[in-house]
């Protein structure tokens, strides 16, 4: 096991003793992420639906305010002078209407409530979202970390298989054979170090979009951790918490609501409305004629009754909206149903791939200890004779490549159980921070 962790290090060379880890990556995000931000941003504004759908059923009130100037001249045709009246006229009133029964209120009203728990689902939903985001571009960096690592680990391997071929020509105990096919290799190391690179840099670029700044340390994952299966370790248990819990279930959940309340919202066109109302308004006006008498009035009105207003005919327009309001909810129930469809795969996708992947690891760990013997093995004979170069290039090869597909099957574990507990809807931030205790040197 000493050598496994020596061997193991080599991943692990070109990471810094402090470094960020996944829990405060992913808190960088949540202060971040424009995606974040954005949903959040969405989440605040259909808040503001239950305050709105109340409003139709409160009083409204209103008030006015007037003043206007008069001047009026009057001609009497050869019988009487002409005669002047000039004067001010101001005036307020306040009004009031309280809605008594008006069902397209009260429906929009219920309505609102479905939408604003609709706008909560889908930023639960952007939630799940983030975390699965942040943890598949970390490790995803990791993973381009370990390739670059395991490539340059090659290439130093060949190196000095290089070295040592062209000695042994130069002394005659090897062919130009050995010393050509160690320089193929490798020119063929130095390509793929390149590529490696390129792709390291396009990683951290991901990963950059959504936490905003340039990760230049990550804390790797520790080579000696123990995967413990989903709890409950039963698929269909998983499936039926993601028909149920899902958050794009829920988002559709809502639309279905809000479509059936839509429905009587739209009738409610045919129903009479009856409303509370009350006014109280004063006028003052003054009255200055050309002769020795002025006038001044002040009037004042107060009125409180009720009044109905019952709907004949809207040209068709009232049917029209019902027949819409209908055809959106069987869309709104289709949809349901494709989203619970929907979870339920990705649950038992998701399921699959933390079983599956924990049973590759433990392959791949039994597979990285015949590596290390095969390459050990190839390295005696070769001393003794029996083996050449290419046998110990090959041998190690497939050693550095089984390092690599094991930590790239722990990685892609790690991240399909934090997809199965999103499909589920039960993801959080401990679940990130679970996976964060994961981190570390050994």
């Amino acid at each position: 096991m000493k050598r496994h962790a020596i061997v193991l290090a080599l991943f692990a060379f070109s990471q810094p003793l402090f470094a960020a880890d996944l829990l405060q990556t992913y808190r960088e995000a949540r202060a971040d992420d424009p995606v974040y931000a954005s949903a959040r941003a969405a989440r605040d504004a259909g808040r503001e639906y239950l305050p709105q759908g109340l409003a139709q059923l409160l009083p409204q009130i209103g008030a006015s305010a007037s003043t206007q100037m008069n001047y009026i001249g009057i001609s009497f045709r050869d019988v009487l002078p002409s005669a002047t009246r000039d004067g001010n006229t101001n005036g307020y009133g306040v009004s009031l209407t309280q809605p008594l029964f008006n069902w397209q209120a009260i429906m929009a009203y219920k309505e609102a409530g479905f939408k604003v728990a609709q706008a909560e689902a889908v930023f639960g939903q952007a939630e799940q979202d983030l975390i699965v985001r942040v943890a598949q571009a970390y490790f995803d960096v990791l993973a381009s970390q370990d390739s670059l690592a395991f490539i340059q680990a090659q290439k130093t391997a060949i190196s000095e298989q290089l070295a040592q071929a062209k000695r042994n020509f130069e002394v005659g105990t090897a062919t130009i054979t050995d010393t050509h096919d160690a320089q193929a290799r490798f020119d063929l190391a130095v390509s793929q170090e390149i590529a490696a690179q390129s792709d390291l840099e396009i990683k951290k670029r991901t990963l950059q979009q959504i936490i905003g700044k340039f990760p230049d340390r990550l804390t790797p994952l520790r080579h000696s951790i123990d995967l413990s299966p989903p709890q409950p370790n039963a698929m269909e248990q998983w499936v039926s918490r993601a028909e149920d819990q899902n958050f794009t279930v829920r988002v559709q959940q809502a639309a279905l609501e809000i479509a059936s309340r839509e429905i009587e919202r739209s009738r409610a066109g045919h129903y009479p409305t009856l409303n509370m109302v009350g006014n109280f308004s004063k006028n003052s006006a003054s009255i200055f004629t050309s002769g020795p008498v002025n006038y001044a009035t002040d009037t004042i009105d107060r009125s409180i009754g009720v009044q109905l207003s019952i709907p004949l005919y809207a040209g068709g327009g009232v049917n029209s909206l019902v027949r819409q309001a209908i055809a959106n909810q069987e869309k709104a129930r289709h949809d349901l149903e494709n989203a619970r469809r929907t979870a339920a795969l990705q649950a038992r996708q998701a399921y699959l791939g933390v079983t599956n992947g924990m049973a590759q690891v433990k392959a791949l760990e039994a597979a990285l200890v015949s590596s290390q013997s095969a390459l050990d093995s190839n390295k005696l004979g070769y001393q003794v004779g029996v083996r050449i170069e290419i046998d110990v290039l090959n041998a190690q090869q497939q050693l550095f490549s089984t390092m690599r597909d094991l930590a790239q099957a722990r990685y892609n574990t790690l991240v399909n159980e934090l997809k199965l507990k999103a499909a589920a809807g039960t993801l959080a931030e401990e679940d990130v921070a679970a996976v964060n205790r994961l981190l570390g040197t050994d």
